[in-house]
């Protein structure tokens, strides 16, 4: 009887454990295997993976002896994640945008016991504008890859725009607007994030009919991958930005004209309606109703209704307008789904100092239940926002940061605030309801250093050391740490690192012929020279030069604005042939950066432009879809021009060269030229010319380096408040 009883007690514990430690067939098992065969191809495979209910949320633990390497978590992100970390704790390489890079021996080195858990449950990515500057022509192998690095990175929450129009178009036509007044509303694919923000409409619009059908089954891709790693997609849904039109089917409807850019005219200007009004309610509900007949339950609704944007005006105090505003957008959304949670963006907050305040802010959410909004406060290198919002008065919200605007490439951030930032708030007795942590820059692929520095941010309650961190960095990205190494990110942190310029761009970027706000400290370019003077020893990484192509190609573009500085101020003094020598010095500079940069795995105008042109099926549609990628990264309006400003190659030399070539004649010869309509016309051509690879281009950065740093007949050199000095 007694081994009966032992039995059966061994049986129930057994199955206990079965419960809590799975290491067979499981749906966020099978998608973390998933991840890591497309990541880390055969050697996933050496990986024991277990799912373990015991661990707290976003926990993992990880464990190598003999050969063997064992992850536990309980969950796939927390799995992923953990296999990521062992991978950097032993200096076996990281997964850039550009691809994995790794050296990963025949058998796993030993680890310790090592335990770690994230202190925020969310960990969220993206701005709302990155579908915009980025993400608006990926398919879905591109996209794949995405979610596997965001997997890999410890993510679990994503903004998730696609096909948001497609659902918006249905909705407008149950309300009996015509295809005709839908489209007169629509603007073009990669301008769309600011149509759903209520800034313009019209521009580079319509939308073909054919993209919603793209979208939809690209939507479905996405969020089936999201569903299986069990990430949260926050949905864009309907901030009270319509039609025109829609004053035919409501007659008594209020609508006020939006006001973004003083220079939008007022027919690309949409119509707002307030989310008091009835009809408001009514489009909302069946915004949302229609993305969850199509894709499914959503939890998290983004409702931005006034970001960047005046309130409407009104008789009411603002805070008690405010108040009734915040109580109908919640009360809305949870119409949809009971579980609902109202998302917003905080920049605003942070923008519209003289609207937002602690008390407008405050009254906002005032009728709101905390856990039911959850803040996304991510400009703290901007201007810190929780502190003086009393940390939004016990609402959900996460911290975070937004180190990029329109997807610029040169290098800027402040590494520093970037490494201590989060930990200090999250230690501050006066954090509130700190629930996550968020990277929300403008635009990807770009400044690798501070996107992975912030993925790390966010699996730790510690301020991070730099000096160690860095070291680390350099060994997986490039495979070493020389002392040139340790120098170059020294001088970095004293330059380009060591302050956020909100928009470096150099001044041949703006069409002018002046010193841009790039950064151009001496120690950058001592920091250029320190990374090439590695090549002997880390030439083989394929990260390492693509970085030496990148720092060089921004050493060389702040001489380029050196001589085009010159060149203007010569031609002003009546100087013809030193200014057309500086002149053609500066456009010499950018065609070897463009050719440099053509080298680059991810920088070119060619990889924007293909991605761009797969989603049309005719020649026409591939045309349209080339155009408003090229409007986008370049006058994007106007008004708002010049503001991606992308060291790409391609758009330098069939762009920036170009226009640069007017711009200098136009100064020599003391004549206007209207550079505006010359962009217009670049952007209706099609394709983008031909050039010549450098057979070793980081032995060509080197020499170019030399040459430019070291032979300036004009003895120029910029200080570091950006004025001209001439010795």
């Amino acid at each position: 009887m007694k081994k009966i009883i032992y039995l059966f007690l061994l049986l129930v514990i057994m199955g206990s454990c079965r419960n809590k430690i799975l290491s067979g067939n499981h749906p966020e098992l099978d998608a973390a295997k998933r991840v890591l065969e497309r990541v880390l191809d055969k050697k996933a495979k050496d990986i024991v993976l277990k799912i373990d209910t015991t661990l707290a949320q976003s926990t993992y633990t990880y464990m190598a002896k003999n050969g063997s390497l064992t992850v536990n978590g309980n969950s796939a992100i927390a799995l992923t994640r953990g296999v990521y970390d062992y991978l950097k704790s032993q200096q076996l390489g990281m997964l850039d945008w550009a691809g994995p890079e790794f050296n990963i021996p025949d058998k796993w080195p030993d680890a310790h016991l090592t335990k770690n858990t994230s202190p925020y449950p969310i960990r969220h990515a993206y701005n709302a504008v990155t579908s915009g500057y980025t993400t608006p022509y990926w398919d879905w192998e591109r996209w794949e890859k995405e979610l596997d690095w965001q997997a890999m990175h410890g993510f679990n929450m994503l903004m998730a725009p696609v096909a948001r129009e497609a659902i918006a178009e249905r909705v407008w036509k149950k309300l009996g607007l015509t295809q005709k007044e839908i489209d007169s509303f629509y603007v073009g694919p990669a301008h769309l994030p600011w149509l759903r923000m209520g800034c313009i409409q019209q521009v580079n619009g319509p939308l073909p009919s054919e993209w919603h059908k793209d979208q939809i089954n690209l939507q479905h891709k996405i969020l089936n991958r999201m569903h299986e790693l069990g990430m949260e997609p926050v949905v864009q849904s309907f901030g009270g930005f319509v039609p025109k039109a829609l004053k035919r089917v409501f007659p008594d409807l209020n609508i006020y004209e939006t006001h973004w850019n003083d220079g939008f005219p007022e027919e690309q200007r949409p119509s707002f309606i307030a989310p008091d009004d009835e009809v408001f309610a009514t489009i909302s509900k069946l915004f949302m109703e229609e993305w969850q007949n199509e894709f499914g339950k959503a939890k998290y609704f983004l409702v931005d209704s006034f970001n960047e944007l005046q309130l409407p005006e009104s008789d009411l105090p603002i805070t008690e307008l405010l108040a009734n505003y915040g109580k109908k957008t919640h009360s809305i959304v949870k119409s949809a789904n009971p579980e609902a949670v109202w998302v917003i963006q905080g920049w605003m907050f942070s923008y519209q100092r003289y609207i937002w305040n602690s008390k407008t802010v405050e009254a906002l959410f005032s009728k709101v239940p905390s856990d039911e909004v959850l803040i996304l406060d991510y400009a703290n290198d901007y201007n810190n926002n929780w502190k003086p919002m009393n940390a939004f008065n016990g609402k959900q919200w996460v911290y975070g940061f937004v180190p990029n605007m329109g997807g610029k490439t040169a290098y800027t951030g402040d590494i520093s605030l970037y490494a201590t930032g989060a930990a200090e708030t999250l230690q501050s007795p006066d954090h509130g309801n700190l629930t996550g942590f968020t990277i929300s820059g403008e635009g990807l692929e770009n400044n690798a250093v501070i996107y992975e520095l912030l993925t790390d941010v966010a699996w730790t309650d510690k301020p991070i050391d730099l000096d160690l961190w860095l070291k680390s960095y350099s060994i997986n990205r490039y495979g070493g740490y020389p002392a040139k190494m340790k120098e170059s990110w020294d001088l970095l942190r004293q330059s380009a690192y060591k302050n956020l310029v909100p928009h470096p761009q150099f001044g041949w970027q703006l069409g002018k012929a002046e010193i841009g706000t790039v950064n151009n400290d001496p120690e950058f370019y001592k920091a250029a020279q320190a990374f090439l003077d590695c090549s002997k020893q880390l030439s083989d990484s394929p990260n390492y030069c693509a970085d030496a192509i990148e720092i060089s190609a921004l050493a060389l573009g702040l001489k380029a604005d050196e001589y085009f500085s010159i060149a203007a101020n010569a031609f002003k003094n009546g100087n013809i042939k030193d200014g057309d020598m500086a002149g053609e010095k500066g456009l010499e500079l950018l065609a070897n950066i463009d050719r440099l940069m053509a080298s680059h795995p991810l920088n070119s105008l060619d990889r924007w432009i293909e991605m761009a042109r797969t989603h049309g099926e005719t020649e026409q549609l591939k045309d349209y879809y080339e155009r408003n990628a090229k409007y986008i990264i370049s006058v994007w309006g106007p008004p708002v021009n010049d503001y991606s400003c992308r060291v790409w190659s391609g758009l330098i030399r069939d762009f920036y060269s170009e226009r640069m070539q007017l711009v200098l004649n136009a100064l020599k010869t003391n004549t206007p030229v209207n550079t505006v309509e010359w962009e217009i016309a670049w952007t209706q051509k099609t394709g983008v010319s031909k050039t010549t690879l450098f057979k070793d281009p980081v032995a060509s950065a080197k020499a170019l380096i030399k040459e430019a740093l070291y032979q300036n007949q004009f003895n120029f050199k910029p200080d570091i408040n950006n004025k001209q000095v001439f010795n």
